[in-house]
């Protein structure tokens, strides 16, 4: 089997195997996170997803024709959540980084509502796999990022995440905590393992990094985890390698592309 051949299968596998943990976090009724899932419009529909974007665009330019009516600008508050509209101007797309093309929401949108992780101490770092958090974001979107490079087996996922004021230090302290206090957990019916906090990247206003090992449909998926705070919005980054264990890591170059582009489109 090629190289080629296999990457696509490892992605495949890769989404497949989140797209269920997500559905099956989502199917505790009384979670009340699981409102969050319809509140932000997340799907893995790409066509239904586009629909709600552009609707959720018009409603943001409309908020944000009422800000500047009253004087404010779009970074008039380092603290204000940033709008649906902002996130998507914000995010990398195909060109901005050489070597790598970025996918739409779509495939990528994995993110579901909240269920309880065993044990309780690791649930940050649960919940980041498919990049939910508490408190939950304002709003957020997704992108799925591959190297052009049919070799490469990686499979990166890229989150941007919108809070409010101190929100975002929140999640970031528990993700912290977490990582370095859980060894191994349980969620949705899946098992994860190898939980490993990596040396800080020194990223944003801060930043956590961590490893660990997904037990997905009886396939062993190593990841490793970069989450940076950028006043607050968090830019979450996960690679995902089955074939190259060892050498799992973020791209460095999507990190600072990705902050760059953040900085400059929101200043």
């Amino acid at each position: 089997m090629s190289k080629r051949i296999t990457r696509a299968l490892v992605a495949a596998s890769v989404v497949v195997g989140l797209g269920c943990a997500s559905a099956c976090s989502g199917g505790d009724g009384k979670d009340k996170k699981a409102a969050r899932t319809s509140a932000t419009g997340q799907s893995a529909d790409a066509s239904k997803e586009q629909g709600k974007e552009g609707a959720e665009d018009k409603d943001q330019g409309q908020d944000q024709a009422k800000g500047s009516s009253k004087g404010s600008s779009v970074a008039s508050d380092a603290d204000e959540p940033l709008t649906r509209a902002q996130l998507k101007k914000a995010a990398l797309a195909t060109g901005d980084v050489k070597g790598y093309k970025v996918e739409g929401a779509g495939s990528a949108d994995l993110q579901g509502a909240s269920s309880p992780a065993a044990p309780a101490k690791c649930q940050p770092v649960a919940d980041m796999f498919l990049f939910t958090t508490d408190p939950v974001s304002r709003t957020s979107l997704s992108r799925g990022i591959t190297a052009k490079d049919e070799t490469d087996a990686s499979v990166t996922t890229l989150a941007l995440l919108s809070y409010g004021s101190g929100e975002a230090d929140d999640v970031l302290d528990g993700l912290r905590r977490a990582t370095g206090e859980c060894t191994a957990y349980q969620y949705v019916g899946y098992k994860y393992s190898g939980i490993k906090e990596l040396a800080d990247p020194k990223l944003g206003d801060e930043s956590v990094a961590f490893r660990l090992v997904a037990s997905i449909e009886g396939a062993e998926v190593p990841a490793a985890y970069t989450v940076v705070r950028d006043g607050s919005t968090l830019v979450a980054f996960s690679s995902m390698n089955m074939l190259d264990a060892d050498e799992v890591e973020v791209p460095a170059e999507l990190v600072e592309a990705q902050l760059a582009k953040l900085k400059k489109t929101t200043a």
